[in-house]
């Protein structure tokens, strides 16, 4: 019998080596789609960040400059928009841990499946959620911007608040969770990170599907 030595080996090793390496067309094509599709998203995101953000400082700038043009006292106000902007931002997490559980997993179950499944496309149907949080939004923000007095200034901190926590859910739950969207440095925060396990907890059906938060859940 003839002994084989290393030499004989290497070509038949070489071989199964090219045969894994081998993408199949059909394989191509679908990393060329999620590429596309997270390209999409990419552009989505940044050009909403950037109008949401370049208007949200303009608002903020005239709504308070044309007041004090006239000499108003409108520190109270001002304190007011500041302080409800930090509260409606911390209280839009909890909203969407008590909706997560008593509304998209039960009777908007047949919406926020989408969000469980293989996604087909940049966006799914449990996107709709986001856009509904637009409108009350646009709303306060709107009644706070045209109307001076403590409570339309409150109104507008509470939408910057819901604005604000909307963008972070975005690039924390979108981006970095889901990778719908490179994030950047965001990926490398610590606590962001421990974020990101903890929802994968949640897509994984562990511990009852919880945390159902996005950010602040003492579970994670």
């Amino acid at each position: 019998m003839e002994k084989k030595t290393e030499k004989d080996h290497k070509p038949q090793e070489e071989t199964n080596t090219e045969r894994w390496t081998v993408i199949t067309p059909r394989v191509a094509q679908r990393l060329e789609r999620k590429r596309s599709e997270r390209n999409t998203y990419l552009v989505a995101a940044i050009m909403s960040s950037l109008g949401v953000t370049l208007a949200a400082a303009m608002a903020v700038y005239y709504r308070f400059s044309w007041q004090t043009e006239f000499g108003e006292y409108i520190l109270p106000e001002m304190l007011g928009t500041f302080s409800l902007s930090v509260g409606s931002a911390v209280g839009m997490e909890f909203w969407a841990r008590w909706a997560h559980r008593a509304l998209w997993h039960a009777s908007l179950w047949h919406m926020h499946e989408s969000h469980h499944q293989a996604r087909d496309g940049p966006f799914e149907l449990n996107d709709i959620f986001a856009i509904i949080n637009v409108v009350p939004a646009i709303a306060l923000l709107s009644y706070g911007f045209f109307n001076k007095g403590l409570f339309p200034g409150l109104c507008f901190g509470a939408g910057l608040g819901i604005t604000t926590f909307g963008m972070a859910y975005m690039f924390v739950h979108d981006g970095l969770v889901h990778r719908r969207f490179p994030v950047g440095p965001i990926a490398d925060v610590p606590y962001l990170r421990k974020v990101a396990a903890a929802h994968y907890l949640h897509h994984s059906c562990i511990l009852n599907g919880v945390p159902l938060g996005c950010s602040w859940d003492p579970r994670k």
